[in-house]
């Protein structure tokens, strides 16, 4: 049962995937981002990861997938604003393509599935175990981080806000 769900899910990754590159609309192609980012929480849950599932359904398909469609609804693109591509991208993407299609061929070729995954610790993705090593040996990695996240935030509210202008 869970070998085909993970075949289905994948099946749709992959799905979704390239409809975010071959959607001609901005908005379908942020909307089928969504529904990637949806099938890997569906991975991560079916890996036992239930922390990662919970984050990447709510930052990613919470906050950053939002924030790209607000970005998307305000620029307005057009037609009429999209700047012309020249032949040297055009060739350059091409070969770039290319390239990815021999990496993948390459590497389908060299996979070789003998045994599905079995997890031998089964609390392996648990909040449990995370928090214990967060909090443990690396409770000072940790916080110095929140530090650097809280100056930075602090930076960037100083840097957008205004300056007042002295009446004299």
């Amino acid at each position: 049962m869970g070998t085909s769900v993970f075949y289905f899910v994948a099946t749709l990754s992959v799905i979704f995937a390239l409809m975010v590159v071959f959607a001609k609309n901005p908005i379908h192609s942020v909307l089928y981002l969504i529904l990637t980012f949806f099938t890997f929480t569906v991975h991560y849950v079916l890996l036992n990861a239930q922390f990662l599932a919970v984050v990447n359904f709510i930052v990613y398909m919470g906050a950053i997938m939002v924030l790209f469609l607000f970005v998307l609804m305000l620029l307005n693109l057009n037609k009429e604003n999209e700047p012309n591509k020249s032949a040297l991208l055009k060739i350059i993407g091409i070969v770039a393509g290319g390239c990815l299609v021999v990496t993948l061929i390459g590497s389908l070729k060299s996979v070789a599935i003998s045994s599905p995954l079995v997890l031998k610790n089964p609390s392996l993705g648990l909040v449990e175990n995370l928090g214990k090593e967060l909090f443990g040996p690396f409770m000072l990695p940790f916080e110095l981080s929140s530090l650097l996240l809280l100056s930075a935030m602090v930076g960037a509210v100083l840097l957008t806000k205004k300056e007042e202008k002295a009446n004299g």
